[in-house]
């Protein structure tokens, strides 16, 4: 039987770095966390990189590119609890860098083990883009969403919607809706437990496999 990548004491940590969410606590810490959740983390994405780079070669990164840190940016919340409940990485060519660049983000933690693709955070011109490339490929979108791994997976594309389009997407909101969206992402969320599990792994690969009609859809449609 597989090993798990991680010990209990991974959402074990950061159950306890919920209740004492301050720098003096994490220091105090600091071993522990390299220990339970920094190393193991880092080579479990370093594992998930080198299995998804032998199918798409575009993703050339390293497990450093890919993984975001425990600080929570603090500047505009009113949280202001320094560090993150969970640990998270985004695989894709540009990795946690390139926010829009479909690709696979996946967080562990003691909530959840939250798994999403797709493209999250499109800019103006970007958004245009995957709307020109709907208006003319919708039936390309359609395919690359309707595949049964795709649905048992993730059901459906997310996201937010425009109330009002460009006057040149209206026509082809009729047939397809989806280029009203703002975003296009997928996603879905595993019980906690998961991450102490050996399929852990596979699970995450079972995913990416899924979304990546979709992810390869949308990277044509960025780079057209």
């Amino acid at each position: 039987m597989m090993a798990a990548w991680f010990t209990n004491d991974f959402n074990r940590f950061f159950k306890d770095l919920a209740g004492n969410n301050n720098k003096e606590w994490f220091d105090a810490e600091r071993k522990r966390y390299e220990a339970s959740v920094k190393e193991p983390f880092t080579a479990f994405v370093a594992e998930v990189i080198v299995r998804i780079a032998k199918k798409d070669r575009s993703v050339a990164i390293g497990s450093k590119d890919a993984i975001f840190r425990i600080n929570r940016d603090i500047r505009f919340s009113k949280d202001k609890t320094p560090y993150k409940l969970e640990a998270s990485a985004l695989v894709s060519s540009e990795g946690r860098k390139g926010m829009a660049t479909p690709g696979i983000y996946f967080a562990l933690g003691p909530e959840a083990v939250r798994i999403y693709g797709g493209c999250y955070l499109p800019d103006r011109d970007q958004l245009h883009r995957i709307r020109t490339a709907i208006a003319r490929d919708g039936s390309g979108l359609r395919k690359a969403i309707g595949g049964k791994a795709f649905k048992e997976r993730f059901g459906a594309i997310q996201g937010e919607v425009n109330k009002v389009l460009p006057a040149e997407f209206k026509k082809a909101a009729q047939e397809e809706p989806l280029i009203a969206n703002k975003q296009f992402y997928v996603g879905t969320e595993k019980p906690a437990r998961l991450v102490t599990d050996p399929a852990l792994l596979d699970v995450v690969l079972e995913h990416w496999s899924a979304m990546a009609p979709l992810n390869a859809w949308l990277t044509g449609a960025l780079r057209a």
